[in-house]
């Protein structure tokens, strides 16, 4: 039998990432009471895992530079950066004891470079202040009654509140929460959702079996990635990317996966170019490969001649074919300018977030549902990406202060 409690004093908030213990934290702080709902067993679980090699909190870029990290949404989110930029996430590290510093790429990191002190320590806080956390409920949207429903251990439990704050998470990384499992249910509301798809992440590409199985696991640094978006406009990227057993991942490639997911679902494919050796000159390389190479193999030839290594001389012979042509200016044509064809992008559940979601446009500019009034929606389940680099964090944890300032008004109004 369903378990009923009478309308909670507060508000309600549902997800327990960034997003979500933000608007905890602000509510709180605003003397409302808090009930947090999270349907594992802890909160903060993403958070947890993105912060494994080193909890990347946001990034030292100026405004309006990082604004346009976000795309199509640069306006939008730009006015949650108003609010809650990236100096303000410093300082609220800060006053959790979380010194923080730019690394050589403009990363924010915590001086230890974890995620778990901090997640502790706010946490802790935030039960001191007496926000109740009730873990393993998992939300199953409203009755016909109005009444947020949650399925339990010990069964279904129902409680009414006046103000909710979902925060909910995208599709990516579903064993940790994050599932979109969400979507089914705001769509039946009439709330308008972009399919959710993988952002940030890895590509198919038809390896040979000898190279997914000699080489996966292999950095290509450096590279310059080229590439020409929708509108035929050619794009440049230096960066490092690594090879997998089914295609290729890693930072650059995360960086321009937006663009190259578009092109995939116009074209079918989408076409990059690889400079393996961006320090080097078309004429420098086609001057040391012109080199005679006596008895040498052509390989031990090229890789001596240009400075490439195992990994990026497979690529070239991937490309070229295991036998190709002793022809010096074709070899250095193809190393400025290597060809992939990526097939399609890696499954959402492998990536290291989301697009899609809830249409910003479905949302009052206080982040409230126009088809739910009470109902405020916070962090990576609202339809915006960004890059990895401490993007996607600043704008979960600004979304939760905006959801929550909002959401206040309309408890106590």
């Amino acid at each position: 039998m369903p378990q009923y409690a009478p309308k909670l004093p507060g508000i309600a908030i549902i997800g327990g990432g960034p997003a979500g213990l933000m608007a905890a934290e602000t509510i709180r702080a605003a003397g409302i009471e808090v009930d947090l709902f999270e349907a594992k067993g802890s909160v903060g679980r993403k958070f947890l895992i993105a912060g494994k090699g080193g909890l990347n909190l946001t990034h030292s870029e100026s405004r309006p530079a990082f604004d346009a990290r976000y795309r199509e949404r640069a306006e939008q989110v730009g006015k949650w950066l108003d609010a809650f930029d990236a100096g303000s996430l410093r300082a609220w590290a800060q006053g959790l004891g979380v010194d923080t510093y730019v690394g050589s790429s403009g990363r924010v990191f915590p001086l230890d470079r974890k995620a778990a002190p901090l997640l502790r320590g706010w946490v802790r806080r935030l039960r001191e202040t007496g926000v109740r956390f009730h873990v393993q409920h998992r939300w199953l949207g409203w009755d016909e009654d109005g009444a947020l429903r949650f399925a339990t251990a010990e069964g279904q439990y129902r409680c009414h509140a006046k103000t909710t704050v979902l925060a909910l998470g995208g599709g990516s990384w579903p064993q940790l929460g994050s599932d979109g499992g969400w979507c089914e249910l705001l769509a039946g509301c009439g709330v308008d959702i972009t399919p959710l798809q993988a952002s940030n992440c890895g590509f198919d590409i038809d390896w040979s079996a000898h190279l997914a199985s000699r080489f996966a696991g292999a950095p290509l640094k450096p590279i310059v990635l080229g590439w020409q978006d929708l509108h035929g406009q050619p794009h440049r990227l230096q960066g490092e990317c690594v090879i997998s057993e089914y295609g290729i991942e890693g930072s650059a490639i995360y960086a321009a996966s937006a663009e190259l997911r578009r092109l995939i679902a116009r074209d079918g494919s989408a076409r990059l170019h690889l400079d393996l050796a961006p320090a080097r000159s078309l004429e420098k390389l086609l001057e040391a490969l012109s080199k005679p190479r006596g008895k040498r193999s052509l390989g031990e030839h090229i890789r001596r001649q240009t400075g490439l290594d195992a990994a990026k001389t497979a690529l070239l012979f991937e490309v070229l074919g295991k036998n190709p042509a002793d022809d010096s200016l074709l070899l250095a044509r193809t190393i400025k300018h290597l060809p992939l064809t990526l097939k399609a992008a890696r499954p959402m559940a492998e990536a290291i977030s989301s697009a899609g979601g809830v249409r910003l446009e479905a949302l009052n500019d206080a982040l409230m549902l126009d088809a739910r009034p009470g109902v405020f929606c916070a962090g990576e389940m609202l339809d915006w990406e960004a890059p990895t680099g401490g993007y996607l964090l600043q704008a979960c944890f600004a979304s939760g202060l905006i959801a929550a300032r909002d959401a206040i008004a309309w408890q106590t109004r």
